[in-house]
């Protein structure tokens, strides 16, 4: 691992680089994730160097103490910012929480990327009122909610099941809890159209916990905006149809490259 200081704690990041000459690309994981979600992803690094991150208190990063909402969604984006700065990221892609953080980042702070890429997110994104709950009360319970048919995975192997039940085990209840808590206050609807950055508004095609609309209304509400689904996945498209999110991605970085957006 990698990591940067700033704001007096360490920011950790993993960087696949096998001398690609294409633009950087910066993955941001989701609620209770961490840099490993981004582990397909590092089949780029033959095209793009490729930087996978960790947020405060997820993976190999230190903690932060700042209350659910604003002030979490503020620390991750200086996260963010960061490791963009010291890898001079130029296309930044997010999941979930981690697309609400470019969002932040690119409506509300001077650092401005190339491209954004938003998969599995959304302009808002509120959480039932009984994972909250659960989150609170009986984590086990949001673990296994989470796990169900069609909200992170569609129909993973029981391998990819344990392995992501364990993450959100390691990242531990309270921070999964913040994260949760910060995306249910995200709401950004009506100031998409300062996004100045093109983007792509990508989700897995059965996705119950950010339904594809989610992204058609970002495709359609960004000044500069595409949209695509994967077919077959859910939430973690990137995770369980890697090679299809591979190629989804790898096209709209192409198409940045051709029209000169990215020199």
């Amino acid at each position: 691992m990698n990591e940067v200081t700033q704001h007096g704690r360490s920011t950790a990041y993993r960087r696949f680089d096998r001398d690609a000459e294409g633009p950087t690309l910066l993955f941001v994981h989701g609620s209770g994730g961490s840099s490993a979600v981004w582990k397909s992803q590092a089949r780029l690094a033959d095209e793009y160097p490729v930087v996978a991150m960790d947020l405060s208190g997820h993976g190999d990063s230190e903690d932060i103490d700042a209350d659910p909402g604003y002030s979490t969604l503020s620390v991750y984006a200086d996260d963010v910012i960061a490791v963009a700065r010291e890898v001079d990221a130029e296309v930044l892609v997010g999941n979930s929480l981690g697309g609400a953080v470019l969002l932040h980042v690119a409506l509300e702070r001077d650092y401005e990327p190339d491209a954004l890429v938003l998969a599995g997110t959304g302009a808002r994104l509120s959480v039932l009122d009984d994972l909250l709950d659960w989150l609170d009360d009986d984590f086990e319970r949001a673990v296994e909610f989470l796990h169900g048919p069609d909200r992170l995975f569609h129909d993973p192997d029981e391998e990819l099941r344990e392995a992501s039940s364990a993450m959100f085990r390691a990242t531990g209840q309270d921070v999964v809890r913040r994260d949760f808590r910060t995306v249910h206050e995200f709401d950004v609807r009506g100031e998409l159209d300062r996004v100045d950055a093109p983007a792509l508004a990508v989700c897995g095609a059965e996705d119950q916990l950010t339904p594809p609309w989610f992204h058609e209304y970002l495709a359609e509400n960004l000044p500069d905006a595409a949209y695509a689904a994967i077919e077959d996945a859910a939430h973690m498209a990137m995770l369980e149809r890697p090679g299809a999110f591979n190629r989804v991605l790898t096209r709209f970085v192409e198409g940045l490259e051709d029209n000169g957006t990215i020199e």
